[in-house]
C-alpha cells in the first residue's frame, strides 16, 4: 500500500554543517556556582562533565541545577553529585535527521559530537543549531523567504503550525519553589508571571533566571516578582513563522509565547525545539509529499 511521506528539510544535511564547534565541559569535582558561571558565559543550557583522565563521564544542564536548588542543595555540591549520565554522541558525518532522531527518541536537547579517536570532541549540536541552520537555508532558497511563489503568502507557514498550545502561568505573588517544582515536573523552558489582580502577563522566569537566583543564595520561598524577566517577548499566532525564528536568533532567546490578537491574551509558546521539530522550513516549499511503494 502506498504511503504518503513529508519531506524534511534536514534531509541530506550532516551533523558538520550544523553542529557548534565548542564543547562547555567542567570536571566532576568543579561546583555547581562554577558551572552556573560558565553556562551564563558561554550562553549554554549544558555543560559536559569529564573524570580526572578528561574522559566524558556525564552532563549537567540548568534543569538539573534548577532541581539542586529545589532540594536545597549547596552551591559548593560538586559536578559529581547531580550529573546524568552517559552523554549522547553522534558523529559528524551523521545525518542531521538521524541526529534529531536520537535527540526525540531521548527526551535530550543536545548531542555531542565525537571524533575518531577515544575521547575526543569537536563540538556540540543542539536545538539552536538546527534551526539557525534551517533559518539559513530559507534566506537562500528561491522560494523561502526572499521570493515568494504563484500562490503568495498561502504556502508561507506560521506560528500557529508549530506552537505548543499549553502556557503554564504564576501570579507574580505566588513564591518562586511553586515555579520550580512545576517547571521540574512538566520539562518546560520557563513560565509566564502574570499581575495578581487582572492576571495580565507582567514577565517570566526560565530556567536561566532561576540558576541566577540560586547563584546569588536567594531563597525558594521569595515571589516570583523577585526573579522573572520583563517584558513579555511574544508574537501572534497568525505571524509568519520565519518572522518568529529571526526574533528568537537575533534576540538569543529560546522561546517565544504567542498571544492571540492582543499581547494580553497569551494562547501557547513556541521554542526553538519546536522549531527544529516541524522539520521543514518557513514556507511549505519543503514540505511537497512524496508517495513511497511498499
Amino acid at each position: 500500500m502506498p504511503t504518503i511521506r513529508e519531506r524534511s528539510i534536514l534531509s541530506g544535511m550532516l551533523v558538520n554543517e550544523t553542529m557548534r564547534r565548542q564543547v562547555v565541559q567542567l570536571a566532576s569535582d568543579q561546583t555547581l556556582a562554577r558551572a552556573i558561571n560558565h553556562l551564563i558565559r558561554f550562553k549554554s543550557n549544558a555543560l559536559l562533565v569529564i573524570d580526572g583522565d578528561s574522559k566524558p563521564v556525564g552532563v549537567v544542564s540548568k534543569t538539573d541545577i534548577m532541581g539542586a536548588f529545589y532540594a536545597g542543595l549547596p552551591v559548593e555540591t560538586s559536578l559529581a553529585d547531580i550529573m546524568v549520565g552517559p552523554p549522547l554522541f553522534c558523529y559528524p558525518d551523521d545525518e542531521l535527521e538521524s541526529a534529531l532522531n536520537v535527540m526525540l527518541q531521548n527526551g535530550v536537547h543536545r548531542l555531542y559530537v565525537r571524533g575518531s579517536e577515544a575521547n575526543t570532541l569537536l563540538g556540540t549540536l543542539a536545538y539552536p543549531d538546527i534551526v539557525g541552520q534551517i533559518y539559513r537555508f530559507c534566506r537562500v532558497c528561491s522560494r523561502g523567504i526572499r521570493k515568494k511563489n504563484d500562490a503568495g503568502d498561502v504556502n508561507r507557514a506560521r506560528v500557529k503550525e508549530t506552537m505548543t498550545r499549553s502556557v503554564v502561568s504564576f501570579k507574580e505573588s505566588d513564591m518562586l519553589s511553586s515555579v520550580i517544582e512545576a517547571l521540574s515536573a512538566k520539562g518546560f523552558g520557563a513560565v509566564l508571571i502574570t499581575a495578581t489582580q487582572n492576571r495580565q502577563p507582567v514577565g517570566v522566569i526560565s530556567k536561566t533566571d532561576l540558576i541566577i537566583a540560586y547563584h546569588h543564595v536567594l531563597s525558594a520561598d521569595i515571589t516570583t516578582r523577585s526573579v522573572m524577566s520583563a517584558p513579555v517577548n511574544s508574537c501572534d499566532q497568525e505571524d509568519f513563522l520565519v518572522d518568529a525564528l529571526r526574533q528568537m536568533l537575533a534576540r538569543d532567546i529560546q522561546r517565544l509565547f504567542v498571544h492571540d490578537g492582543s499581547p494580553d491574551n497569551i494562547i501557547g509558546v513556541m521554542s526553538l525545539s519546536d522549531a527544529a521539530r516541524f522539520r521543514s522550513g518557513t514556507c511549505k516549499a519543503c514540505m511537497p509529499s512524496r508517495v513511497i511503494t511498499g
